[in-house]
Order: structure tokens, then C-alpha cells, then sequence
């Protein structure tokens, strides 16, 4: 590789230091010319930019040869799985609403699926000494599909929006205890200081793709969003039938350079098999996410491409620690004991998933603390903690859960897993829109079961899966779980401002819930979506966002 250095600091001029960083990445050799290219363009850096700083490295030809001769054209036909509710930024909680939100409406900032975060409509971010005020600069000249300019005070009106409880925004499970309504204030017309109930050094994350509720929206938005979907994203609304599918044209204003389609058209399906059948024949060009069980027909078909992102999402498994069959910590001990992790994630999963420990904290953290004992399948020892617990001849209960992914076939392997220890399971197996229903306590099977299986989607730090299902006073605590301590713990991890806080705390957290063991976290899945072989420029994030500016078909 030959450095034009003169070149290259000429052209590092004026840029950020989040640009300049993937710059620098570019010289050593850390960022590959793909992923140069792919988070150039989040950036909003354009494609002559990147070539004349490829040349400025010895790679200009691969630039010029490949993205640059690309021209725009063509539609994208997507498949997913119909929308559990309505496309609605403040309300929205299902993985299908998201990807049809993800063409229109974007957020501050990008979790990568490096668990890096990224900017987007923010240039940059950065806290006061405690963390406890983050001060956001905010993408000058970005344009809302109706043709007004982005400022703070759109990015306040939709933080705060979402923040109001009130409003019973679905944003409430990352934004309880570190934004409350208010704290997001203007500074000037592109500069947003968010002032956080307590200190936390993850903050750009709850202004990311993880917390797909935060997108910006016009500040006089009127909840009516279906209808014109206004946002800042690379596609315009065309038309959406609810239960049918949504069609999109280019956006030719959108900041971030060059949108390729012309159009991309989603279409709604109540299964899995059907999308895959319409894959063979021809009649879409992409699956945003299917089943791995589902998956395995195609894995080895020349005509399409499998695209497998590594994540940190997960099927939780709750046991309600107030319910009378799971007061006793040793009883939910016993059911974890009852489950062959490695066959599971061999099994049921084919190899594409991370085992578990029953924490929120997965390998892929940095922080996670390794030395922790894996939980491995015991029987016996199962077998004496029911019979300690009084419960020797097991219980009956109903297990409730959603009809997505694998998750039916797992109820099943815990159903006759916990047979061993006399556990009697009744299946209990609902649509997602029935499931999930209000997704408030006493208006929802998900958080009024006393077992319950629940797909958490991917997030690029683990706050969320350790406040809303497992805090005391948590959004989605289904398991009604309540410790002091544990609250304690988890508001020392959230204010680390440092890896090496972040790992102090890690292992104890988990140690923790090990012991209580109020939830089962036996695996982490991959993220698995389909396309027609040849197509390129489609990326995925493991939280079922889908962008597709950059997609062309082979």
C-alpha cells in the first residue's frame, strides 16, 4: 500500500472526529475498503470524497472500477412478516414495523453491528465530566421528506415526546430512570443538550437504532404517521395498505448522497415458508428475517445468498417471582437446570446462535465478565431443589408466548425438558399483536403471564435488557422481579463512564441473577436474512432495521 500523505491531510480537513477516526482506520488497515465504503456513506461523506481518499492509500481503482460506475434504478421487493400494530414512531415495538419505519424515519445515531455507535442525523456527541449532560450536534442541511430543514428543535419536540409517559411511548423501557420529559433542550438551532436523570456513559446508544422509538420526526408531528410517513429517511411514502405491504419511491433530496433504487416495495406475510417460496420463484428479491428452521432448505440453494449478522438478541424466558409455583428462587433454579444449552443451540438454532448464561450479558460484550461458571443441564441437582422447595412433585403452568421465530419450537423443548422434574407445561401460543396487546401490565399476556417467552431484539450495550425486564420498578419486568441490590448494581454499570467500571460491575450483575434467576437467557441468536444471489448494498441491523440505499440487484 503507497500513503499520499500531503493528499491525505488535505483531505482530512474540516472533517470530524468520527470521520477523521474512520479515516484513520482506512490507513492502518483496521477498516476494510468495504466497510470504508459502508460507513463512509452513514457518514454522508459522497462518493468522490471517498475515492480521492481510497487514491490518497492505493486503492482509488477499486473505487472508481466498482461504486462510482454504479447508477441509480431498478426496485427492491422486500418480504417480512406483517406488522404487529400500526407504523407508529412513539408506540411501535414489533420487528416487522420497524423495518417499514427504518425506509423513512432515521435516528441520531447508528448502533453498528460492531457494537460501535455511528453518526447519523448527529455529526457528534459528548458529555460533561459525569456524564450526566450529553451536548449533540445535530447534521446541518438535512431536509424532511416535505421539504423543511431538520433543527434541535424537531430532535427535541421527538425526544420529549417519547419521554412523557403519557404518551405511553414503547421508548419508556430505554428511557425510564435516564431521560425524562424535558430533558431533552435546545441550545441553538443545531445543538441539543440532553440533561439525564443520572449519570450514564452509554447514552448515545438510547439516541440509536437500538431504541428504534427515538427517530426524528417534524416537531408538529400529529400522530397520524401512517398516512405520510414524513421522516429524513432515503425513501418517500408512496402508499401503504395495513395487512397488505408499502411501496417507497427515492428520495432525491436525502442527505446522505445518492440513493440507488428507484422504489422498493414490502409486502406483508403471515408466515415464514410462504416468503421463502416466494424467494424461489422470483417474486421478491429479499426476506428481512426468517427462522433459521426455516432457513435450511435454502442454505445451500445457488440462487440466493444467506446473510447471517451475530447478535446479542435473544428469546427471554420469564418466570413470575411472585406467582406462587416460582417464589422460591430454587425452583426457577431447577427449571434452568433442565436445559441442554449446546443441544439447543445446535438443535434448534443449527449452529447460529452464542449460549447464554442466563444473563443479559453475551460473549460479545466487552465487559462481560468470562470467568463467571456456565449454568450447564443438571437434573439431579434439579431434582433436589424442588424436592428442597417442597415442590418434589412438581406444578402445573401455563407457558405464553408469541408465534415468531423459533420461539414456538422452544416452548416445546422446555415443555419436555421440565418434564423431568415434574413440571407440567400448557401451551399457551398467541399471535404477536395479542401477545404483546397494550404492553402494560394488566393489559397485556407478555407482561401478565406467569411464564412467558419474549423476543428481544439486538442492542449495541446491554442497559435496556438490564433495566426494563429487571429493574424494580422496570417497564417490562414480567417476572416481577425486585431486588435492591441488583437495582444498585445496574445503576453503577449504567454511570461507568470506562470499560474497566463497566467490567467491575459486569460480573457481579451476573452472579446475581444466576442465583435469582428470574429470567433464562440460554442463547443469543443470529440475525438471518435471505436475497437473491448477486444483490449488494442491502445491510441489515440484528434489530430488524433494513437500509437499502445503497442496494442494486446482480
Amino acid at each position: 500500500m503507497t500513503i499520499n500523505f500531503k493528499l491525505l491531510d488535505t483531505l482530512r480537513r474540516g472533517r470530524s472526529e468520527h470521520e477523521n477516526h474512520l479515516i484513520d482506520g482506512l490507513v492502518t488497515g483496521r477498516v476494510s475498503r468495504r466497510d470504508f465504503l459502508r460507513f463512509g456513506s452513514v457518514l454522508g461523506l459522497s462518493l468522490p470524497y471517498m475515492g480521492a481518499l481510497t487514491g490518497a492509500v492505493g486503492l482509488n481503482s477499486a473505487i472508481s472500477g466498482r461504486a462510482l460506475a454504479q447508477t441509480p434504478g431498478g426496485t427492491i421487493r422486500v418480504g417480512q412478516i406483517v406488522p404487529a400494530a400500526a407504523i407508529e414512531p412513539v408506540k411501535l415495538a414489533d420487528g416487522g414495523g420497524i423495518t417499514v419505519l427504518s425506509q423513512v424515519a432515521e435516528t441520531l445515531v447508528l448502533s453498528g453491528k460492531d457494537l460501535v455507535a455511528r453518526p447519523l442525523l448527529a455529526e457528534s456527541w459528548s458529555p460533561n465530566k459525569d456524564g450526566s449532560v450529553w451536548t449533540f450536534k445535530i447534521r446541518k442541511g438535512v431536509k424532511f421528506h416535505d421539504g423543511r430543514e431538520l433543527t434541535a428543535e424537531d430532535v427535541v419536540a421527538s425526544i420529549n415526546r417519547i419521554a412523557d409517559p403519557a404518551n405511553g411511548s414503547n421508548a419508556l423501557s430505554a428511557m425510564t430512570g435516564v431521560l425524562s420529559k424535558g430533558g431533552a433542550r435546545k441550545a441553538d438551532d443545531y445543538t441539543v443538550e440532553f440533561h439525564l436523570d443520572a449519570p450514564n456513559g452509554s447514552f448515545p446508544y438510547t439516541m440509536s437504532t437500538d431504541n428504534y422509538n427515538a427517530v426524528i420526526v417534524p416537531h408538529d408531528y400529529d400522530g397520524d404517521f401512517e398516512s405520510k410517513m414524513i421522516g429524513t429517511g432515503p425513501f418517500k411514502l408512496e402508499s401503504y395498505t395495513q395487512k397488505v405491504g408499502a411501496a417507497f419511491v427515492r428520495n432525491d433530496n436525502y442527505w446522505g448522497g445518492q440513493v440507488m433504487p428507484d422504489r422498493v416495495e414490502i409486502s406483508f406475510y403471515d408466515d415464514y415458508q410462504p416468503q421463502v417460496l416466494a424467494l424461489q420463484g422470483g417474486e421478491i428479491d429479499f426476506i428481512q428475517q426468517l427462522p433459521i428452521l426455516q432457513a435450511v432448505g435454502i442454505l445451500n440453494d445457488p440462487n440466493i445468498d444467506m446473510m447471517s449478522t451475530p447478535s446479542l438478541a435473544h428469546q427471554q424466558v420469564h418466570m413470575n417471582t411472585t406467582a406462587d409455583v416460582f417464589k422460591d428462587k430454587r425452583v426457577r433454579q431447577a427449571v434452568a437446570l433442565c436445559l441442554d444449552r449446546p443441544a439447543i443451540v445446535a438443535g434448534l438454532m443449527k449452529g447460529k446462535a452464542q449460549i447464554g448464561n442466563d444473563s443479559p450479558f453475551g460473549h460479545a460484550y466487552p465487559y462481560t465478565d468470562t470467568s463467571v461458571p456456565q449454568r450447564n443441564k443438571d437434573v439431579a441437582k434439579a431434582r433436589e431443589l424442588m424436592a428442597a422447595a417442597g415442590m418434589a412433585d412438581g406444578f402445573e403452568v401455563t407457558l405464553t408466548t408469541e408465534k415468531y421465530l423459533e420461539i414456538p419450537d422452544y416452548a416445546v423443548i422446555i415443555q419436555n425438558a421440565v418434564k423431568e422434574i415434574g413440571v407440567r407445561i400448557n401451551l399457551n401460543i398467541m399471535d404477536q399483536g395479542s401477545y404483546y396487546a397494550d404492553a402494560v401490565p394488566g393489559k397485556s399476556p407478555w407482561l401478565d403471564s406467569d411464564l412467558g417467552i419474549t423476543d428481544y431484539g439486538h442492542r449495541g450495550v446491554p442497559n435496556v435488557y438490564l433495566s426494563a425486564p429487571l429493574k424494580s420498578d422496570g417497564t417490562w419486568n414480567s417476572a416481577r422481579f425486585k431486588n435492591k441490590e441488583y437495582d444498585s448494581l445496574v445503576a453503577n454499570f449504567v454511570a461507568a463512564l470506562d470499560l474497566d467500571g463497566q467490567k467491575a460491575v459486569a460480573g457481579k450483575i451476573q452472579t446475581l441473577l444466576l442465583d435469582e434467576t428470574p429470567l433464562l437467557f440460554t442463547y443469543f441468536y443470529d440475525f438471518m436474512s435471505a436475497g437473491r444471489r448477486g444483490a449488494t448494498g442491502i445491510e441489515v441491523t440484528a434489530m430488524s432495521h433494513l437500509f437499502l440505499k445503497d442496494a442494486k440487484l446482480g
